[in-house]
């Protein structure tokens, strides 16, 4: 079975370094807490605000070395007043979880987008 995993952070600079650490950061941390091996991974679509565009934060799985992932890199649509230097995630696993089994992940200021979601 095919599930979605959803998660999302934010950068305080739109400087490259900042949105690899923090892109990996937000992966590692998805892949972990719903305890899914990288072959597990279907694709991971990535979006970011009009802020970030010094590096595709697809650069980011690929510095951890996930070369067989699909990955694509899309601008987020804006919204007056949305959440700005954020960084969304889309990744789609093969798993036996079920939806309210899949753990969601939002970091820094992202938390802001799922409330409900913040324990997790």
């Amino acid at each position: 079975m095919v599930r979605g995993l959803r998660g999302a952070t934010t950068v305080l600079n739109n400087k490259k370094d900042d949105i690899i650490r923090e892109t990996q950061k937000l992966l590692l941390d998805m892949v972990c807490k719903n305890n899914i091996k990288v072959e597990e991974i279907v694709c991971i679509i990535f979006s970011t605000t009009l802020d970030i565009n010094e590096v595709y934060p697809a650069e980011a799985a690929r510095l951890l070395g996930w070369n067989s992932v699909p990955l694509l890199c899309l601008q987020e649509a804006f919204v007056k007043g949305s959440l700005q230097n954020c960084i969304r995630v889309l990744m789609l696993v093969n798993t036996d979880k079920t939806q309210e089994e899949v753990v969601h992940v939002y970091l820094n200021g992202a938390t802001e987008l799922r409330k409900d979601l913040v324990d997790n």
